[in-house]
C-alpha cells in the first residue's frame, strides 16, 4: 500500500543551500490491511512524512509509491482517506451538509450520499447531532466528525493525525474500537499519535521517528520483547513459597499456565528508543 525508499526532505535558505533536513533517507513499507502507528517527539519528521505520502509537498530525494502510484497521481486520492490534527470546517455547515459537500468532491451522486451518510454519523457517533451546525462542536464532536469525513468516499487506505484528540477516554475507547473494525473489513490505516497506549492498543507494527530519522521499525510483539528476562505464571503456589519459585516448579506440583519472555511497555521502548538506549 505504501513504499517510501530513501526518501529525503530537506529546505534551503535564500541562497540555495540546503540549511534543514526535515526528513533524512527513509525507508518504509506497509502493507495491505495493516494498522501501522507513527511515533516521534514533536519535530521528529512525523508531520512532513505525512504530508510526503499525501502529495502535499514532494520530497528532495527518494521515491514514494501510495497505492501503486505516485502520491502526485491525483487518480490515488480517490481511495484515500485523511484526518489532520487540527480538521477546520466550514462552520456554517451541519455534519450531513459538510460530508454532502464532501462527498460531492470525490463525485458521489446525492442518492449515493443520501444512504450513506446516516450511517457513516452513526458509526462515528454524531446522529442525534446532524442537524447541528459545525460553529457549536466541541473538540470531539470536531475530531468525530472529521473522521466521519474521511470515510465518506470508502477508502481503501486511511492517513489518521492524532484521530482521538480531545476525545475523553470513553470517545477514545470507542473510536479504537471503530479503527479495529474498519480493519477487519479490510482498510488499511497508518495512524499518527502521541498516545502510546492508543498505538500499543490498536497497532500491529509501529516506527519510531527522530530527529528526521526512522530509527526503529517492526511488530509490536517482537520490539517490546525484553530478551534477558522470562515471566512465568504460576497456579497453585502459596505465598510464602516465593523464595523457593524454582524448585517449586519442578517438585511442589504447581501448573506452570504460561513461559514467555517479558515484554517491556511501549512507553518503555519508546523513551529508549529515542534516548539510543538498548
Amino acid at each position: 500500500m505504501i513504499k517510501l525508499k530513501n526518501v529525503s526532505k530537506y529546505y534551503k535558505n535564500v541562497m540555495g543551500v540546503k540549511h534543514f533536513t526535515a526528513l533524512d533517507d527513509v525507508s518504509l513499507e506497509v502493507k495491505s490491511g495493516e494498522i501501522f502507528g507513527l511515533l516521534g517527539p514533536n519535530g521528529s519528521g512525523k508531520t512532513t512524512l505525512l504530508r510526503l505520502m499525501l502529495g502535499l509537498i514532494f520530497p528532495s530525494k527518494g521515491k514514494i509509491s501510495v497505492l501503486g502510484k505516485s502520491p502526485r497521481d491525483v487518480r490515488s486520492k480517490m481511495k484515500i482517506g485523511y484526518l489532520p490534527e487540527q480538521p477546520y470546517f466550514y462552520n456554517f455547515l451541519n455534519p450531513v451538509e459538510l460530508l454532502s459537500f464532501y462527498g460531492s468532491l470525490f463525485g458521489l451522486r446525492s442518492g449515493e450520499l443520501k444512504k450513506r451518510i446516516p450511517g457513516l454519523l452513526d458509526r462515528v457517533g454524531l446522529s442525534r447531532f446532524r442537524k447541528m451546525r459545525v460553529r457549536n462542536f466541541s473538540k470531539g464532536m470536531m475530531q468525530r466528525a472529521g473522521l466521519a469525513v474521511s470515510l465518506i468516499n470508502d477508502p481503501d487506505l486511511l492517513f489518521l493525525d492524532e484521530p482521538t484528540l480531545g476525545l475523553d477516554p470513553i470517545g477514545t475507547n470507542e473510536v479504537q474500537n471503530f479503527l479495529r473494525v474498519l480493519n477487519r473489513e479490510g482498510k488499511t490505516i497508518f495512524l499518527c499519535s502521541h498516545l502510546l497506549s492508543e498505538v500499543e492498543d490498536s497497532c500491529s507494527r509501529i516506527g519510531v521517528m527522530n530527529k528526521g530519522k526512522l530509527i526503529k521499525a517492526g511488530r509490536l510483539d517482537e520490539l517490546l520483547v525484553a530478551k534477558n528476562e522470562l515471566s512465568v505464571v504460576m497456579r497453585g503456589i502459596r505465598e510464602a513459597d516465593k523464595e523457593k519459585l524454582s524448585e517449586l516448579a519442578r517438585q511442589s506440583g504447581a501448573e506452570i499456565v504460561s513461559v514467555s519472555r517479558k515484554k517491556d511497555s511501549l512507553k518503555d521502548f519508546f523513551v529508549r528508543a529515542i534516548s539510543g538506549e538498548k
